[in-house]
């Protein structure tokens, strides 16, 4: 699947105590518009699920071009990583927001959960949307990133 170009999310959460958790995930997929679900692939053991599973909510961050780097951090599982990325938590959120980072942000309640070998494949039904002018989504590709190449 290397060769197979994807975009690339960090989906973010919130535990119980309202600490904030993520990480970059390129496992993303639409899987119906009425009602509005997407799937998110995420890693048996990942702390970010289950922070998901305690909460039942979560935000996919759609990344931009120019992120990069946010990509990288929040791959890395750097315990400070929301200390070293601008994010907000508007109303209604199902997890942070990475403010200047992505393009799009969908706001999520998860509605299924199933485990397939070593991951968990969440269905989120997606409750909000926030959008952002920013060009040129981010994507994943032959191990390395590259950002969506311009308009002719």
């Amino acid at each position: 699947m290397a060769g197979f170009p994807t975009g690339v999310g960090v989906l973010t959460t919130l535990d119980a105590g309202n600490h904030p958790w993520g990480m970059t995930c390129t496992s993303i997929s639409c899987v119906t518009l009425s009602p509005p679900t997407l799937l998110v692939c995420l890693r048996q053991g990942s702390p970010t699920l289950e922070a998901v599973r305690a909460g039942g909510t979560f935000a996919l961050n759609l990344l931009s071009g120019h992120a990069r780097s946010t990509a990288e951090l929040f791959a890395s599982g750097a315990p400070d990583r929301f200390a070293r990325t601008p994010w907000c938590l508007p109303a209604g959120a199902g997890g942070p927001h990475l403010a200047e980072a992505a393009h799009g942000v969908a706001d999520c309640k998860v509605v299924r959960d199933d485990v397939v070998g070593d991951h968990a494949v969440i269905f989120g039904e997606v409750l909000g949307t926030a959008h952002r002018s920013l060009p040129d989504p981010l994507l994943y590709g032959l191990r390395g990133y590259a950002a969506w190449p311009g308009q002719p």
